[in-house]
């Protein structure tokens, strides 16, 4: 089992910066793939960008360029630095982790891009 806890969602100008966290715990974080996911109303949740245990990165060509995710296997935290925030960047972001014991999510952060 793994517990996810994400923080750091709220309102930024377009232009704006935001960093999110994913806190994780309950199991051994290193052999997760862990994952940045996306809803906004009306919409499918999306991949947004996910490193693998070893650190390799995949980012969705809508935020390339513009986002850059992270982990720190020490304190089982990954992050997801979002710059240049659209107003289209708006919606509920989910921290996923995928291994062998399965899929677990978190509960969501808001992240709202309005002036």
């Amino acid at each position: 089992q793994v517990q996810l806890v994400e923080s750091g969602g709220g309102l930024v100008q377009p232009g704006g910066s935001l960093r999110l966290s994913c806190a994780a715990s309950g199991s051994i974080f290193t052999v997760y793939t862990m994952g940045w996911h996306r809803q906004a109303p009306g919409k499918q949740r999306e991949l947004v960008a996910s490193i693998s245990s070893g650190g390799r990165t995949n980012l969705a060509e809508s935020v390339k360029g513009r986002f850059t995710i992270s982990r720190d296997n020490a304190k089982n935290t990954v992050y997801l630095q979002m710059s240049s925030l659209k107003p289209e960047d708006t919606a509920v972001y989910y921290c996923k982790a995928g291994g062998t014991t399965g899929t677990y999510w978190g509960q969501g952060t808001q992240v709202n891009v309005s002036s």
